[in-house]
């Protein structure tokens, strides 16, 4: 079984570990909305993308409405 002769030091180790940060995302305005959405993805809160309807949204009814 392989086992290491000396020991890791912190330095070492942690610049190895030095590219595995996570990256904050990026959002973008979506042109139908306004809503913060990710880049090249269908906007969640319109369904819009590239300026067309892909996904049709139901109208949510609130109480009042029904009433």
């Amino acid at each position: 079984m392989a086992v290491p002769q000396n020991r890791t030091t912190r330095s070492r180790r942690d610049m190895r570990r030095a590219h595995d940060a996570l990256v904050a995302a990026n959002p973008a305005e979506c042109p139908n909305c306004g809503e913060l959405k990710r880049p090249h993805h269908v906007c969640g809160s319109c369904g819009h993308y590239d300026s067309r309807e892909v996904i049709a949204q139901a109208a949510v009814e609130s109480d009042e409405d029904a009433a």
